[in-house]
């Protein structure tokens, strides 16, 4: 972990906001500014970056002298998720602890390499994860996805605060599915609300990063494991992932504290 230059902590306050979708594309838009990025796919109990990446289900990440666990490549990117791990018939019927222990081994014992940004895609909500993730790393900054209805931002709000909390700058708002487009018409209507992103990104003083259109090519790119920063770089979508990642990178570009905390050694024993 020495060898990564910045953490960056995808987050939303509930699921069903397309936290995963947006971390997958900023990880790819970073990238595709020329940054060296590593993925790391944190939701314990339900990984989806497999899927999005359109890594087979039969890929298991390999080993290294029996301690290390060597990133998967996909798009260029170096990944890591439980969905190489498991099957994805397996249910993680695991306490906190557990999770939080996972979580750790694969962001401690991934030979990560030299890397500008490590995108963690976290799991929705203010829990174990999160408190894990804040103890055994200095994350440089979060980014908050949210939706534009009040139930969303209400949760969002939360996922703020939580951050503040464990002193992780938050970096700005990313709002999914403002606005839908007719296909056939081209009636441009508000269906979560409008404006709801923006809202909750002055309240909190940090920029709004991007407000992307709920958009079935951004489903199904995603779903086909082409997102849609590669799919379709050219496409109105992916320019706003790039924007997105110019200002995260731009927000970074003057921090330059080690991403790895101090912690006691622990040992094992049979007593």
């Amino acid at each position: 972990m020495e060898n990564i230059k910045h953490i960056i902590a995808v987050a939303s306050g509930k699921g069903g906001v397309g936290k995963s979708t947006t971390s997958v594309n900023l990880a790819l838009a970073l990238q595709a500014r020329g940054a060296r990025v590593g993925l790391l796919d944190a939701d314990i109990y339900g990984p989806s970056q497999q899927l999005m990446l359109g890594i087979a289900e039969s890929v298991r990440p390999e080993q290294k002298d029996g301690q290390w666990l060597l990133p998967v490549p996909a798009h260029g990117l170096q990944t890591m998720s439980m969905g190489y791990l498991v099957t994805e018939r397996t249910p993680m019927v695991w306490r906190g602890p557990m999770a939080g222990g996972a979580l750790t081994q694969m962001l401690e014992q991934t030979l990560w390499g030299e890397l500008d940004y490590l995108v963690i895609d976290m799991p929705p909500g203010t829990g174990d994860i999160q408190l894990t993730l804040s103890q055994k790393a200095r994350v440089s900054g979060a980014v908050i996805v949210t939706t534009p209805q009040d139930i969303a931002l209400l949760d969002a709000q939360k996922g703020i605060e939580m951050f503040r909390k464990v002193d992780v700058p938050v970096l700005g708002i990313v709002e999914n599915m403002a606005v839908h487009v007719c296909s056939q018409c081209g009636h441009a209507e508000h269906i979560f609300g409008s404006a709801g992103g923006q809202r909750i990104a002055d309240d909190y003083g940090v920029p709004l990063l991007a407000s992307l259109p709920l958009a079935l090519s951004i489903r199904e790119q995603t779903d086909a494991g082409t997102p849609t920063v590669v799919a379709a770089p050219d496409s109105t979508e992916a320019g706003l992932y790039l924007e997105a990642a110019a200002a995260v990178e731009a927000a970074l570009a003057q921090k330059t504290d080690a991403v790895v905390r101090q912690f006691p050694e622990i040992r094992i024993s049979e007593d």
